[in-house]
């Protein structure tokens, strides 16, 4: 009885291995999108402009220094996601809720 409930959980992780693998391939392979003239333009303008290392690509430390105004026109382009601070919509202040009579 114990053979059979090892064979059996035996093949049950050899089967969730073989899913997660699968699962995984495909999973990783990601659509890219090709980029307009315009975009090419605007993103080898960008790469040229921070790219202090001069390595093709632009790190972390090259991506802070990008300005608002560079980031914007990124964006506007599709270049880049506009960051969750740009698309929130400020508060006013003024109470949404009717006054009482």
């Amino acid at each position: 009885m114990k053979k059979i409930a090892v064979a059996v959980i035996g093949v049950l992780c050899a089967s969730a291995l073989v899913m997660n693998a699968q699962n995984a391939t495909t999973t990783s392979k990601v659509k890219k999108t090709k980029l307009t003239a315009e975009q090419q333009a605007l993103q080898k303008d960008m790469l040229a402009k921070y790219d202090t290392n001069k390595d093709g690509k632009l790190d972390k430390s090259e991506k802070a220094a990008i300005s608002k105004e560079d980031k914007a026109k990124m964006t506007k382009a599709g270049l880049l996601k506009a960051s969750r601070k740009e698309t929130a919509t400020p508060a006013t202040g003024a109470s949404t809720v009717a006054p009482a009579h």
